[in-house]
């Protein structure tokens, strides 16, 4: 035997030789004893992964379904299955404004077997990205005493930032707060609400609450 292949077998056959064959015979144990166990099924729902988004792009449906699939495989894999073992996945990558159906592609463990996908694609929904400010309207609620009016309302900040799908930013022309119970009032009460719109898919980027000062005066007797 030439040097050059005593040297090669040395070096990728023979080096740690009873290692490399122990590492086989537990290999194929481990196989004879799956091909041994009987075979399970399972449904579960998996999330739906949106890959690749382009910046510039915002999700207008208002949601995206989870999908159910059906895996098949030997019971004790079945039986150690876990929830993030298995997700769907649709590829954005250069999506445009509009709508598209896609097909769904499944991540599972690949000693299982995808038997069933449900549904096996979805129809999305994409707007430009916009985002603009809008003025804050107070939610206000309650029965002021007899003989008092509301003289003044001061709202710090006036108006919030909102984001999201184009088309649903422009048909807003200002947020709301949470209610205000003007109840009892007679002086000048500060209040502090968060704002908000009623489009799940609209963000109001601005964190913080809004400090709301109600000014209540008693009616003069001439009737301001």
């Amino acid at each position: 035997m030439s040097r050059p292949v005593y040297n090669f077998l040395h070096r990728n056959i023979l080096h740690n030789f009873g290692l490399k064959l122990f590492s086989l015979a537990l290999a194929i144990g481990l196989w004879l004893a799956m091909a041994g166990e009987p075979y399970s099924e399972v449904a579960i729902e998996v999330p739906i992964a949106l890959v690749n988004m382009p910046s510039n792009l915002e999700l207008s449906s208002e949601t995206v379904p989870k999908a159910q699939v059906r895996l098949r495989g030997p019971a004790p894999l079945i039986r150690h299955l876990q929830p993030a073992d298995a997700f769907a996945e649709i590829e954005l990558s250069g999506v445009k404004p509009g709508e598209r159906t896609f097909d769904l592609k499944v991540h599972h463990p690949r000693d299982l077997t995808l038997v069933q996908l449900i549904p096996s694609s979805v129809h999305l929904a994409f707007d430009l990205h916009s985002s603009r400010p809008i003025p804050v309207k107070p939610r206000l609620t309650g029965t002021l005493p007899q003989g008092y009016q509301l003289a003044k309302l001061t709202l710090l900040p006036s108006s919030v930032e909102i984001s999201g799908p184009k088309q649903h930013v422009d048909e807003f022309d200002a947020a709301t707060t949470d209610p205000i119970d003007l109840t009892g009032a007679t002086a000048e009460r500060t209040f502090v609400r968060h704002a908000y719109v009623s489009d799940p898919l609209i963000q109001v980027a601005t964190p913080d609450p809004v400090k709301i000062i109600v000014t209540v005066e008693k009616i003069s007797a001439n009737g301001h």
